[in-house]
């Protein structure tokens, strides 16, 4: 494949489908995705690839790493109509999600270390816990929100948004969140003091929740780092093969 390109020869579907380890149904399906330039065809109806496609297929291929696949077919789709701007902005769109991942990280990071290791046998983050607050079980609500510094109404609603589920009481019907709950209203409570918002802070409740605590969460921020990096390599990846591409289309 190599001599054809720096030849300049035409290419087979299956010219193109060998240095990826793609069937070449695949490289047919691609074009009639618009993910590759449209083929002229021969006299006989055979597709005739080109080094433009073999480009196309490169950057459409690093693109995915880093964008996912459906975000890199719409990139490749952009530039294929001549629609750059557009690609662009998609691009763009990776970068931003990517730094607000990021984003997401330092305040968890800030939160699990605002918080300590774990909430501990007796997690109230103020006197309230220890004044009379207490349920069978758990703690009433006026006295952790009292703790925290917020109304009670902040803790309901952040129980409406599904951030928190404290039970209840049997005799009074009164809500009584044992050290989970407590845990998870702790971490809301630095994470909205850092900004972010009720929808954002959820998959990361949900995470604590899977993981266990807030121990084996801090266990996994170094893999989440690592995925970070391996994902802003792979845009930087995608970009340049990217460029590539568009030098080739002049």
């Amino acid at each position: 494949m190599g001599s054809k390109l720096q030849s300049g020869g035409r290419l087979r579907p299956v010219d193109l489908a060998r240095g990826h380890g793609l069937s070449t149904q695949a490289v047919r399906n691609y074009e009639e995705a618009g993910i590759l330039p449209a083929a002229a065809r021969s006299a006989h109806g055979y597709r005739r690839y080109t080094v433009l496609h073999a480009a196309a297929l490169r950057a459409f291929l690093a693109l995915v790493p880093g964008h996912g696949h459906g975000a890199a077919a719409e990139i490749m789709r952009a530039v294929n109509r001549g629609a750059v701007e557009e690609a662009f902005a998609l691009i763009d769109a990776g970068h931003v999600q990517l730094l607000e991942d990021r984003r997401t990280l330092r305040a968890v990071e800030a939160a699990l270390r605002d918080l300590g290791a774990g909430p501990g046998p007796d997690p109230g983050p103020g006197p309230g816990f220890r004044d009379g607050g207490r349920g069978a079980g758990g703690v009433f609500i006026g006295p952790l929100a009292g703790g925290l510094g917020v109304r009670p109404a902040t803790l309901r609603a952040w129980e409406r948004a599904g951030l928190v589920s404290p039970g209840r009481e049997a005799r009074t019907g009164y809500r009584v969140y044992d050290e989970a709950d407590v845990r998870d209203v702790r971490l809301v409570h630095q994470l909205r003091r850092g900004g972010y918002p009720l929808a954002q802070i959820a998959p990361l409740i949900g995470q604590v929740r899977a993981a266990g605590g807030l121990e084996p969460l801090g266990a996994a921020l170094g893999d989440w780092h690592g995925r970070l990096t391996v994902r802003g390599r792979a845009l930087l990846a995608g970009a340049a093969e990217l460029e590539a591409y568009l030098r080739e289309r002049g």
